[in-house]
C-alpha cells in the first residue's frame, strides 16, 4: 500500500518495530565480535540504548514526526551505552534536528533527515573509521537522498535504504581487514541493519514475512536465530582494530596536534564580535584538517588537527575566551601506541569487566560553593577488589561496569551531579565507555567542570589515579594522568569462545588467550602457560613493576605458581598481587617500567 508521508504515529510504530528487531537478534550481533572473547556485546549495548529511547517515546503520547523524533533522540542520548550506543544516539539526534519543524515527512525530507543523522554522527567521532556502523549509515543515507527524487512512496524508499544498508554491511570486511580475517561483518553495522529491517517491516506491512536482515558471517545466507538478549551482557559496536595504523609511518601524520576547545563568546575582550563560521573554517584549514565547528550564540566548540596550534588559539581569541583546551601530539601518541603493540586507532573492547549489579551512585549533595571540594573522581570498574582499590585511591563514585553492561550517558550525568566538587575527573577504564563519558561531559557543559581521562583499561585507570596530586591544577593533573596512562602495558587472560585465526595464531575454542593491550599475542591449552607466554612478551627489561589482579575464577594455587614463576624468571621485577574479583578474565596484568 502506498504511503506518501510519514507522520508521528508512523514514526513511533516503525521505531518500535526496529527496536524489536534489534532485541530479537542482539545475540547474533554480539556473536560478530572480532575477538573470540566471551563478552561480545555490541548488540546488547545497542539494544539497551534503543530501549531507553523507546521508553521515552512510549511515554510521550502522540505528536508530529518532529516532536516524536526529538523525544526519541533525548532518550537515546541519555541512555547511550558504549561506542555503538553513542553513535546510534547521534544518528537519531541529527535526524531529529532536521525533522524538528515537520508534522510529517515526505520521501525527500525523510532522506534528508537520514543524511542529517549521518552528518551529526560523523562529527561526534573524532577519528571516524570506515567499515563500521558509520559507513553503513552513510551509504544508506546517500542512496536515500538519490532515490527519494525518484519516488514519492515512503515504503519503496525504505526498501531501497534497507537494501543499500545490507550491501554496505557486506562490504565492511573489505574496508577493515581484520573483519575479513576473522570472517565477519561489522557488528554495529549489523545492528543498524536490524533496526532498518524493523522500519521496513512496519512500513511495508510485512512484519511476519520480511526478508532477513542478517548478513552475519561471510557467506552465511541467513542469521542465527537468537532469543531476546539478557541485560547482563553488553558490548559496543566499537571499532575493530585497524591494522592499517600499524603500517602508518609516524612522520606521515602531517597535522600532528589534535586540538579541542570551546570559545565562550560571552567572555573576553572579543565579547560580541560577529562570527563567520565559513571564514573561521577556511582559516583553520590553512594548516589543519579534521575540522569540526559547532557554534551557537554563546559557545563555539572547535576540533581540529593542526600543525600550528598557536595560530589556531590566536584565531580563536578573536571571538571570545578559550576554555577546556585539550591538545594531543598525535605523532607522540602514535609512537607510544606502536611501541606498546597497539594500533593508533581506538582500541577494541577487550576488557570483560561485567557488572552484575546496577551502578552505585550516591544521592546528590548540594553544598555552598565555598564548601565544595577541589576535585572529585568517578571510575568505572567491575569486581569488588578493583572497586576497593579505586576507593582507596580517593575515587568518590565507582560505577559498576566495564566491557559489558556499560554505564549509560545518564549514569555518568547522575554520578557527576552526585559529587560536590569544583572539578570532576572521570576514568572510563574501557574504550567502549569513553564516548558515553564524553557525551555526559558535553551535556553538562556550562553547569559542571568535567575532564574525561580516556583510560581504556583498569590498569590504566589505576595508574592515572595514582598520578593525581590534590594540590596541583586541573591542567597539570590532566597532563600527569594522561602520561601515566601512556606508560602502562595491560595484559588480560581469558578463554576463546570459538575457533578462529588471528594474525599468526590458530585459536581453538576453549583454549586460553593472552591479550596485550589491543592484540591477542598468546594462546595455549593451559592457563598458566598462557599467562607465562603473555608476560614474557610484556616484560622487556626484566626489572619492571608487575601488578596482578586476580579474577573471580582464578585459583589461589594457580596464582601462587604464577608468582613463583615470575620470581624465578624475573628476579629483578617488583611483583604485587591484589584480589580484583573481575569476571571472565582470570588475570589482569599491569606492567610499568
Amino acid at each position: 500500500m502506498s504511503k506518501r508521508s510519514l507522520n508521528g504515529t508512523d514514526f513511533t510504530a516503525m521505531v518500535l518495530a526496529g527496536a524489536d528487531q534489534l532485541q530479537q537478534h542482539a545475540e547474533h550481533v554480539n556473536s560478530l565480535n572480532v575477538f573470540p572473547v566471551p563478552d561480545g556485546d555490541t548488540g546488547t549495548n545497542m539494544n539497551l540504548t534503543m530501549t531507553a529511547g523507546v521508553s521515552e517515546l512510549t511515554k510521550s503520547g502522540s505528536g508530529g514526526v518532529g516532536s516524536q523524533a526529538g523525544v526519541l533522540a533525548k532518550g537515546l542520548l541519555m541512555g547511550a551505552r558504549g561506542n555503538s550506543g553513542v553513535i546510534l544516539s547521534q544518528l537519531f539526534r541529527g535526524f531529529s534536528r532536521y525533522a524538528a519543524s515537520y508534522e510529517e515527512l515526505n520521501t525527500v525530507q525523510f532522506a534528508q533527515a537520514l543524511q542529517s543523522g549521518v552528518d551529526t554522527a560523523y562529527k561526534a567521532v573524532v577519528k571516524p573509521v570506515e567499515g563500521t556502523i558509520l559507513t553503513v549509515a552513510k551509504e544508506a543515507a546517500k542512496h536515500a537522498v538519490y532515490f527519494a527524487r525518484r519516488t514519492s512512496d515512503i515504503p519503496e524508499l525504505m526498501t531501497e535504504v534497507l537494501a543499500k544498508a545490507k550491501e554496505a554491511l557486506a562490504h565492511t570486511p573489505e574496508q577493515l581487514p581484520v573483519l575479513k580475517q576473522v570472517g565477519v561483518v561489522d557488528s554495529g553495522g549489523q545492528g543498524l541493519v536490524y533496526i532498518y529491517q524493523g522500519f521496513y517491516d512496519y512500513l511495508s506491512n510485512q512484519i511476519a514475512n520480511a526478508p532477513s536482515a542478517a548478513v552475519g558471517t561471510q557467506g552465511q545466507a541467513g542469521f542465527r536465530s537468537a532469543p531476546a538478549v539478557s541485560y547482563t551482557a553488553a558490548k559496543p559496536a566499537a571499532q575493530a582494530p585497524v591494522s592499517a595504523q600499524a603500517r602508518l609511518e609516524t612522520d606521515d601524520i602531517e597535522f600532528l596536534y589534535d586540538m579541542e576547545f570551546f570559545i565562550n563568546r560571552q567572555l573576553g575582550d572579543a565579547k560580541g564580535t560577529a562570527f563567520d563560521e565559513n571564514q573561521f573554517r577556511q582559516a583553520l584549514a590553512v594548516n589543519g584538517d579534521s575540522i569540526i565547528v559547532i557554534a551557537d550564540d554563546e559557545v563555539i566548540k572547535v576540533h581540529v588537527h593542526s600543525k600550528a596550534p598557536g595560530e589556531v588559539l590566536n584565531l580563536a581569541l578573536r571571538y571570545g575566551e578559550i576554555t577546556q583546551i585539550h591538545i594531543l601530539n598525535m605523532r607522540e601518541q602514535h609512537r607510544d601506541l606502536l611501541s606498546a603493540g597497539m594500533d593508533a586507532a581506538p582500541a577494541p573492547e577487550l576488557f570483560a569487566d561485567i557488572p552484575a549489579e546496577k551502578a552505585r551512585v550516591a544521592e546528590p549533595a548540594i553544598l555552598p560553593a565555598d564548601e565544595l571540594a577541589a576535585y572529585g573522581f568517578i571510575a568505572v570498574a567491575s569486581g569488588q577488589g578493583i572497586s576497593d582499590i579505586f576507593t582507596s585511591l580517593g575515587v568518590d563514585v565507582v560505577l559498576s561496569g566495564g566491557q559489558t553492561m556499560n554505564p549509560s550517558t545518564e549514569d555518568f550525568v547522575n554520578a557527576i551531579n552526585s559529587i560536590s566538587a569544583q572539578h570532576v575527573f572521570v576514568l572510563p577504564n574501557n574504550s567502549n565507555i569513553v564516548l558515553a563519558a564524553q557525551q555526559a561531559r558535553d551535556l553538562l557543559e556550562g553547569e559542571r567542570s568535567v575532564t574525561v581521562i580516556p583510560s581504556k583499561s583498569i590498569p590504566q585507570g589505576i595508574a592515572a589515579a595514582f598520578a593525581f596530586q590534590e594540590e596541583e591544577s586541573v591542567q597539570i593533573n590532566t597532563d600527569s594522568m594522561l602520561a601515566a596512562v601512556g606508560h602502562v602495558k595491560t595484559g588480560q587472560v581469558t578463554y576463546a569462545v570459538r575457533d578462529t585465526h588471528f594474525d599468526d595464531l590458530e585459536i581453538k575454542a576453549g583454549h586460553y588467550i593472552g591479550i596485550e593491550d589491543s592484540k591477542i599475542v598468546a594462546t595455549e591449552e593451559a592457563l598458566l602457560q598462557t599467562c607465562e607466554s603473555l608476560l614474557e612478551k610484556m616484560l622487556i627489561s626484566g626489572d619492571e613493576i608487575v601488578t596482578i589482579l586476580t579474577g573471580e575464577e582464578a585459583s589461589s594455587d594457580d596464582t601462587l605458581l604464577l608468582s613463583n614463576w615470575l620470581k624465578e624468571k624475573y628476579p629483578d621485577a617488583e611483583v604485587e598481587i591484589h584480589e580484583g574479583g573481575q569476571p571472565i578474565y582470570y588475570y589482569l596484568f599491569s606492567v610499568e617500567s
